[in-house]
């Protein structure tokens, strides 16, 4: 496989290695450990955080789709015990901790990435700003909660308080870190008390830094488009970024076609046997679950067209009486396909998983083995999420609502 563009992938192929590199190929061939949960970030480099609570938070659903059934609790065991830290990566994101030093420059130039706001409030507030460090200093870490609003405003994500505003700048500069979370909420440290051993004399160059970040994403999507990969770690800001055509002159980089696709792709010389593989069609995807509207398959829309036709857009964000499929619609991944969507939420005190409305893709075709297949990714998520029984009120289409139930436990 070289720079000729040698070898070439139909479509199906290269979508089998794109989930291979990420870890959805096949189910999990046994039950979830610990190790498993930091091998899967790794895997996918970073792993976005949302606070949408409607089913599982994104984080935990991401690594439930790899996975399978795991204890939550050993993501945040994982953060707490330095294996893991937060920041602004793809966006906010557990990163593991060997990386710190891909993301330091970020810390010290928020300008670049198109902070500079962070870093003049932070100027206009130097006194609030210095007696706040004094305080975790001498005190130890601190939530947000423990500081009472005292400016009368009832505050929400878009009027945060001023200890808010300050952990969360001070945050972005690096000079705090996440050293917890307490139900989900952030608890911040110093930097200096987590990372004790951190010298910025270690910091690769910018240059070393953004090679580094742009074969990681090559490595993590399985192959990409040079469209794509500045996507991945939200390098499109970087003044210098390296060119995937020059790494792939020097051999850091392999290329490939996809047949229909104009245009090279390129591919991790560490994927290169996964490749092969995925060409010569002994990657069959198998596995059936359903993904996180912020999953690394879906989170660029843009690729999740091109690569799977499937045009996806989250819509919580949107007016209730403008949403065409529902609130927070999980993708459902079907043996190497995106087959459709449904909008869920987990009623867990009641023991229910409520599929509000379940639509399959135009073309899908309702077989007996799709039935089997979503009806036991759906009876499966319900049970992770402590539900026995799955509620479906609505499907597309509707002939599909009642061949789910037939096969859903009783």
């Amino acid at each position: 496989m070289g720079a000729d563009t040698a070898l070439r992938l139909s479509l199906p192929a290269a979508r089998a290695l794109h989930l291979a590199a990420q870890g959805l190929l096949n189910p999990p061939k046994r039950r979830a450990a610990k190790d498993d949960v930091l091998a899967a970030i790794r895997r996918m480099g970073v792993l976005q955080i949302d606070t949408i609570h409607v089913v599982a938070r994104s984080p935990y659903l991401v690594l439930y789709s790899r996975l399978g059934a795991y204890e939550q609790a050993w993501l945040d065991e994982l953060l707490a015990e330095g294996k893991l830290f937060e920041y602004w990566a793809h966006e906010a994101c557990f990163v593991p901790i060997e990386d710190y030093g891909l993301y330091r420059h970020r810390m010290l130039d928020p300008a670049a990435m198109g902070w500079s706001r962070t870093m003049q409030w932070i100027a206009a507030h130097r006194g609030d700003v210095d007696a706040l460090i004094d305080h975790i200093r001498a005190n130890g870490p601190v939530r947000s909660a423990d500081f009472k609003r005292t400016d009368g405003k009832k505050g929400g994500w878009w009027e945060w308080k001023p200890e808010k505003r300050a952990l969360e700048a001070l945050f972005t500069s690096g000079r705090l870190m996440i050293a917890a979370r307490q139900n989900f909420h952030r608890v911040y440290d110093l930097a200096e008390r987590i990372l004790p051993e951190w010298d910025d004399a270690k910091l690769p160059s910018p240059a070393e830094t953004q090679r580094t970040l742009l074969l990681k994403a090559v490595h993590a999507l399985g192959f990409a488009k040079a469209s794509w990969i500045a996507d991945y770690f939200r390098t499109a800001r970087v003044r210098e970024r390296p060119d995937p055509e020059a790494l792939a002159a020097e051999g850091a980089l392999l290329k490939a076609g996809i047949e229909g696709w104009s245009g090279p792709v390129y591919i991790h010389p560490a994927q290169r046997e996964l490749a092969e593989a995925a060409a010569d069609g002994r990657l069959k995807p198998t596995l059936t679950t359903l993904l996180s509207p912020f999953d690394p398959v879906v989170w660029d829309r843009k690729r999740a067209l091109e690569l799977f036709n499937f045009d996806y857009r989250l819509e919580c964000y949107t007016p209730e009486p403008k949403r065409v499929y529902g609130y927070f619609t999980l993708p459902i991944l079907r043996r190497g396909a995106l087959i459709g969507r449904l909008d869920a939420k987990a009623h867990r005190g009641d023991g229910v998983f409520q599929v509000k409305v379940l639509y399959l893709e135009p073309g899908i075709r309702v077989t007996q083995r799709l039935v089997t297949d979503v009806a036991a990714a759906l009876a499966r998520c319900a049970a992770w999420h402590g539900c026995e029984r799955v509620a479906i009120d609505r499907c597309d289409p509707r002939a599909l609502r009642a061949a789910l139930k037939a096969e859903l436990p009783r």
